[in-house]
């Protein structure tokens, strides 16, 4: 079975006294749990991580083989992170009835089509929600199993690339003010396809959340992105509602390409949709005469 061996593995750190070896690096990548993909280029090595959000923080899985591969990297890379002041901070609170609530005392009945609407009261057991679509949807997405509270496997990178001093940054960085804003300001009719598919997954229910879960954890990647939660994942998304989706993938497409510049081994965390999707970076990779050493991404042929 994936991840299972005879007894634990040693770092490399505890293993070698000598810089560890681009081979020892990646036999230890090959122990993760949770998908990955192994890139060469030259003398370039990039081991890409395909994470999920809204694993259950009681989940047990296996950290010590990704851990020990962000120890032996030369550096390692993050999703996109936001950078928010203190003023972009009070802005939310200041506005937290617009982040919370929709505007003029309006219901979710004044946006959602009868059918829709009818089945996000069978869920929420109550009648048209007064919350904001954003809210809204992050209850239905915790009826089909979404931890809120979940432990995201780049903070467990995070955390050992700290500890190992190795060189870490994100793809790319945003401005807090840029997001807050659209955020406040962004229509609730723009969270349609959103509530859709967080009621589709809320249907399913919270044994659907651990079938996505445990799919990801034994790297079955086509059944992960089936999984009605991770489409409402993928739909509710910052990129996703803001229309941002290309600008994501264009990004990752850079960052990869430089990391693949660079001699040494990189290790990066990247959404697992956006590495797997139809022309996502694993087949643009692939498009380009490289060979991602993996698990199977494409869905099965009909």
């Amino acid at each position: 079975a994936l991840g299972l061996i005879a007894a634990p593995t040693p770092t490399l750190a505890q293993t070698a006294e000598e810089p560890a070896t681009v081979d020892e690096i990646v036999v230890v990548a090959r122990r993760i749990e949770g998908p990955m993909w192994e890139v060469q280029r030259g003398d370039s090595t990039l081991i890409l991580v395909g994470s999920i959000d809204g694993l259950p923080r009681d989940m047990e899985w296996r950290t010590d083989a990704l851990v020990s591969a962000v120890e032996g990297a030369d550096r390692v890379l993050f999703p996109i992170q936001g950078q928010a002041s203190l003023a972009d901070v009070g802005r939310l609170l200041w506005r937290m009835r617009t982040l919370t609530r929709l505007p003029n005392d309006r219901t979710s009945a004044d946006y959602l089509s009868p059918e829709l609407e009818a089945r996000v009261e069978r869920i929420t057991t109550e009648g048209p929600s007064r919350k904001s679509m954003l809210m809204l949807s992050a209850d239905l997405m915790e009826h089909g199993g979404y931890a809120r509270r979940a432990r995201p496997v780049s903070e467990v990178v995070r955390g050992a690339a700290r500890k190992s001093r190795k060189p870490a940054e994100p793809v790319g960085v945003f401005r807090g003010d840029e997001m807050v804003e659209k955020i406040l300001t962004t229509p609730p009719e723009a969270y349609l396809d959103c509530i859709e598919r967080a009621a589709t997954a809320a249907e399913a229910g919270e044994v659907e959340g651990e079938r996505r879960a445990e799919a990801w954890r034994r790297r079955q990647v086509p059944a992960v992105l089936a999984s009605p939660l991770e489409q409402a994942t993928n739909a509710c998304s910052y990129w996703a509602v803001m229309g941002e989706g290309e600008r994501l993938r264009g990004i990752w497409n850079e960052a990869v390409d430089e990391a693949l510049s660079q001699p040494g081994v990189t290790v990066a965390i990247a959404p697992l949709r956006l590495l797997a999707e139809p022309n996502g970076v694993l087949a643009r990779l692939e498009a380009q005469g490289l060979e991602p050493i993996g698990p199977e991404w494409r869905p099965a042929a009909p």
